[in-house]
């Protein structure tokens, strides 16, 4: 395949450090994926209606223009640092960041971006263009945070419902292109009452209840290895709130794995509670892949 003309893995910059830790991880996952790294910038000044050339007078090499021009060319010269040998284009789009890279997901095979950008408040633990892109865009997202393990499996959350299905199927192609197992996570909570109105909690057998969790798993990783021959899975039910389970599983785990939306949440949102709890929480970079609109 000619990578030349294969889509890119496009990486959303703004000069800042997180974006800059997402420009080294995007050129590792084009390596990967055997994909060109295409650098954008979303310049929001004229939508505002701001001058951006320099001002009359003023030293040649001035204006807003001429900063995000210098940024992108730093983000490239990253790039091809991080991978020599990569295939790396840069460009300015005008535009707001989330709208911009939201744009670009129709033909990329990845979109990465950093945690939080020069624009995020300093309290935020994610910033809100990451969210934004992960609810929106049309291809997998990948968010760089936390630590980087390249020894440690890739997790992928499982609920057997068709989103968590493409995670899966995602998830196993990136543990295969990175040389490491996957471990896929089931999480599981009791049942709290006997029905409507009863606020008894229900009796149950926990062995039982975590066996049929287990077994579900297992329905749902079906077909997963015969498609990755070379792939280690491992599969666990563990009880817990997803968000919770996933995010302690993300201290161990080089890439956390979800899917835009999961079982039993409401339909109308367009990134599950789930997603977004362990955007906001895990410890390394996360995935979100949405399934179809």
């Amino acid at each position: 395949m000619n990578s030349a003309n294969s889509a890119a893995v496009v990486v959303g910059v703004d000069g800042s450090e997180p974006s800059l830790r997402a420009v080294r991880l995007a050129a590792a996952e084009a390596v990967r994926r055997r994909r060109p790294l295409r650098v954008v910038h979303g310049f929001i000044w004229p939508l505002l209606r701001v001058p951006d050339s320099p001002a009359p007078g003023a030293p040649p090499g001035g204006g807003l223009r001429h900063q995000a021009t210098e940024l992108v060319s730093a983000a490239v010269a990253e790039a091809e640092a991080t991978a020599p040998g990569l295939t790396v284009s840069g460009e300015i789009i005008d535009g707001e960041a989330s709208a911009v890279l939201v744009g670009e997901s129709p033909t990329a095979a990845l979109i990465v971006l950093g945690d939080r950008g020069l624009g995020g408040f300093a309290a935020l633990v994610l910033g809100s263009v990451a969210v934004q892109v992960a609810a929106y865009a049309d291809c997998p997202v990948l968010v760089a945070r936390g630590e980087q393990r390249p020894d440690e499996p890739v997790v992928v959350g499982i609920d057997g419902s068709p989103a968590s299905r493409l995670a899966a199927e995602f998830a196993a192609e990136t543990a295969e292109a990175r040389g490491v197992a996957l471990r896929a996570v089931r999480a599981y909570r009791h049942p709290g009452s006997s029905g409507p109105g009863d606020m008894q909690p229900l009796v149950y057998d926990e062995t039982r209840l975590h066996d049929e969790q287990e077994r579900e798993l297992a329905d749902s990783l079906d077909g997963l290895a015969q498609r990755h021959p070379g792939l280690r899975v491992t599969g666990q039910a563990v009880h817990g709130r997803p968000g919770a389970v996933l995010a302690e599983e993300s201290r161990t785990a080089q890439l956390v794995v979800v899917g835009g939306q999961g079982r039993g949440e409401v339909s109308g949102l367009l990134l599950g509670s789930v997603s977004q709890s362990v955007l906001h929480h895990a410890r390394c970079p996360v995935a979100v892949v949405r399934g179809p609109r």
